[in-house]
């Protein structure tokens, strides 16, 4: 039998095309948000787990937070609790903030970490909760819409006071990787829920993280919701506003354009939204300058010109 070895020159060229970046960004900290999506079937949370393993494993400080929506949705119907959401962000009532524990805390953090051992990656579970990570308050409740006398009480939803980097610095320093779950509590002990977007970019700014990711169903932001190829390739604060002003931010698009201006103003120096749907999205994210999704930045005049002249990009 005569035995072809395979040709090695595509893996060598990938390597090689990598390594700059991987000089660029090692030791530099990425915060990876995923939604509950990711994790609805065991193929596409490997397939995420994997690509933040490698991250991981190249020496960039690496820290996924993770939500918990459709399996959350999907506990409440079977236990009769109804799910409630306004302008993309849920309802939480006191039945609905015991089963988000047991989801967030129980069910997806856990099944992250055993993936993440199968892959020999030393990763950590905790939320909000552990060691003040976030301090947090009960929302108020707040107007539906600009200019409405409307108001929404959101129960058990928290808004961010501050966090403590520290806990996440002391576990990056250790070589562990935080998965964090977006559960806090207030200062009485009372368990508050928080959109994951909004947990991601307050630790992306409590840490000044080179970037933020997040892992979405979309390919991107759309330039127009209806068509899923007008995804934009790049653009800044002012850009970002525009595209909520004209009503191209829809429902959980919602939330994600305040985490990511968020993340900016707080001192992340790049946002990404991309697609967990495309294979391998996170590492062609990082490793090319072509990328996959839509990268936001505070200012256009930030962008290299080699991002601004990519074709992808432009």
């Amino acid at each position: 039998m005569i035995m072809s070895r395979p040709d090695p020159s595509i893996a060598v060229r990938a390597l090689k095309s990598a390594a700059p970046y991987i000089r660029m960004y090692k030791n530099k900290v990425f915060i990876i948000k995923a939604g509950g999506a990711v994790f609805s079937d065991e193929i596409s949370t490997r397939a995420l787990i994997e690509q933040v393993a490698i991250l991981h494993q190249v020496g960039i400080k690496t820290v996924l937070v993770h939500g918990g929506g459709p399996q959350l949705d999907s506990l409440q119907a079977t236990l009769g609790i109804d799910t409630h959401m306004v302008n993309g962000r849920r309802v939480t009532d006191q039945k609905s903030i015991d089963v988000t524990a047991m989801v967030l805390n129980g069910l997806i953090n856990t099944r992250i970490l055993a993936i993440c051992r199968e892959l020999d990656i030393e990763a950590i579970g905790l939320s909000g909760v552990d060691a003040g990570l976030i301090r947090a308050h009960k929302r108020p409740p707040v107007r539906v819409t600009e200019g409405s006398s409307e108001t929404v009480d959101y129960g058990f939803v928290g808004n961010i006071d501050s966090v403590n980097a520290g806990v996440i610095e002391k576990l990056l320093e250790n070589g562990l990787m935080p998965v964090v779950s977006p559960l806090s509590a207030d200062s009485n002990g009372t368990l508050l829920n928080i959109n994951a977007d909004t947990v991601a970019a307050a630790i992306g700014g409590a840490l000044s993280a080179e970037k933020l990711v997040l892992c979405t169903g979309a390919q991107g932001i759309l330039e127009r919701v209806e068509d899923p190829s007008s995804v934009v390739s790049y653009t800044d604060i002012k850009g970002l506003k525009r595209l909520r002003d004209q009503g191209a931010l829809k429902e959980g698009m919602l939330p994600k354009a305040a985490a990511i201006e968020n993340a900016i103003r707080g001192g992340v120096r790049r946002v990404h939204v991309i697609s967990y749907k495309s294979p391998d999205s996170l590492l062609a994210e990082i490793f090319t300058n072509e990328g996959t999704g839509t990268l936001v930045v505070a200012d256009l005049t930030a962008l290299s010109p080699a991002e601004q002249q990519s074709a992808s990009r432009g």
